[in-house]
């Protein structure tokens, strides 16, 4: 699916700011930049295939975030307890998410910061500090629904017990440096690889559950009932907060700078059109994964009166009973695992930008990387050993709370900076962007502020 050739120029010492005053800096290094800058873009001659194939990859390596584990409890509750009427807000929420992620791109592309740079270079120190800390928090949020998620996967396939498996996502270090050490289109690779698993294995099982495709095609029209039905409403909301992820922000505004464009006004159109062609074809996918888990659910539990699947575990023991096909739980197992894996790759990409962005400290991937995973996997590995499945299933939904906490604090700095003129000269938001852009922001701090209150109680 992605090439690997990757000849490619001598990144810069510095990338520079652009021509209008909007940043503090007008020279900083560029993010990631062991690999900026390194994969080669044919030049203006070229078809439109091939501008395309040289952009395809950090779109997929977003989608990720999009069907990671922490998405199907609510997609499996969802459609468990509703069949398919929570289609709509699982489309609508990819909606959001194409539009937040053009604008992550773009920031990226036109301004040469990644969102942790840009946040550095506008706020003063304490507040980029606090961003950096809600991050890194997120962040771990992230990787502890990846360890469970994993953990989970292993049990299920090969009867590892649970607190076994989360001390074997420690090993994920090794893989993912291993990969990060032989060239930045070879981790796209193998997350292409990965989602492509995800994909077939919910394509079959979306064929086995036999859904009812008038009402699915139903479910995907908003319905009132949403709104004025208080339990389907939260967890609406729940699959909206679990769906947009902050880290994917920082992620994508980082990413884009890989490929070697011309940072001129021509080269950044070029590389916002196709980088915006690639996160929105890759979010389709990610949109066909998460619709796919909670069609499944529907079809299998919901239609023969199961309303109370509502975690991983539960749907894995009764999918191959209800359908009647005996590979249906199997690959449920192979999809979660590689959606763990597939996170752990995109997870330490996201901890190395935000750390370099917001600190302008580097560490050895390895340090990093061992950090973040033992704060996932301690609080995970006790739970585990006091509570059992159950305390994983909670600490699954916990990881997703958090996640809507930090939420609002990556989403606002994007839309600001993207539709300040200072910043981004000919290339700001246009008027009815910027309007859609602050009302999906509007949308997503008051729902996952409704989704926060009713989790605690308040």
């Amino acid at each position: 699916m992605i090439p690997t050739n990757t000849s490619s120029p001598v990144p810069p010492a510095v990338v520079e700011a652009p021509d209008e005053p909007g940043w503090r800096q007008r020279r900083i290094a560029p993010s990631l930049g062991d690999v900026y800058a390194s994969i080669r873009v044919p030049g203006h001659g070229a078809s439109f295939w091939r501008k395309l194939l040289a952009f395809w990859g950090p779109g997929l390596m977003v989608a990720v975030g999009y069907m990671d584990p922490g998405n199907w409890a609510t997609d499996l509750a969802g459609g468990a307890r509703y069949g398919y009427t929570l289609l709509s807000v699982v489309l609508l929420s990819n909606l959001f998410a194409m539009l937040l992620q053009h604008l992550a791109a773009k920031l990226g592309i036109v301004t040469g910061r990644d969102l942790a740079q840009a946040c550095r270079d506008h706020y003063s120190r304490p507040v980029a500090l606090a961003l950096w800390v809600l991050c890194e928090i997120a962040i771990a949020a992230c990787d502890l629904a990846e360890v469970i998620g994993s953990a989970i996967a292993l049990n299920l396939l090969f009867g590892i017990p649970l607190a076994v498996g989360v001390l074997l996502t420690i090993l994920d270090v090794l893989v993912v440096l291993y990969f990060q050490n032989r060239g930045f289109r070879l981790i796209e690779g193998l997350v292409a690889g990965l989602i492509a698993v995800i994909f077939a294995c919910f394509a079959y099982e979306v064929i086995v559950s036999r859904p009812d495709w008038a009402a699915l095609a139903k479910g995907l029209v908003p319905h009132t009932e949403i709104v004025t039905n208080p339990g389907m409403l939260y967890v609406a909301i729940g699959i909206l907060g679990a769906t947009v992820m902050p880290h994917n922000l920082y992620l994508h505004s980082s990413v884009v700078q890989t490929r070697a464009f011309d940072r001129d006004e021509p080269g950044k159109r070029m590389a916002v059109k196709f980088a915006t062609i690639d996160s929105t074809v890759a979010l389709f996918l990610a949109f066909f994964v998460n619709a796919a888990i909670l069609v499944l659910s529907a079809a299998a539990f919901h239609r023969i009166g199961r309303h109370d699947v509502a975690d991983i575990n539960q749907a894995h023991e009764l999918l191959t009973p209800v359908l009647g096909a005996g590979a249906a739980s199997m690959l449920f197992a192979v999809a979660l695992l590689a959606s763990g894996q597939n996170s752990t790759l995109t997870g330490t990409l996201a901890g190395q930008i935000v750390m370099e962005g917001f600190l302008n400290l580097k560490l050895k991937p390895w340090v990093r990387r061992l950090i973040t995973r033992l704060i996932a996997v301690v609080p995970a590995f006790v739970v585990t050993l006091i509570y059992g499945e159950k305390g994983t299933g909670e600490l699954l939904v916990l990881s997703q709370v958090i996640l809507s906490l930090q939420l609002s604090f990556a989403v606002v700095p994007l839309v600001l900076f993207t539709s300040d003129r200072r910043k981004m000269g000919i290339f700001v938001n246009r008027p009815w962007v910027k309007i859609t852009a602050w009302a999906v922001t509007v949308i997503i701090v008051a729902l996952n502020g409704y989704l926060l209150l009713q989790t605690f109680g308040l």
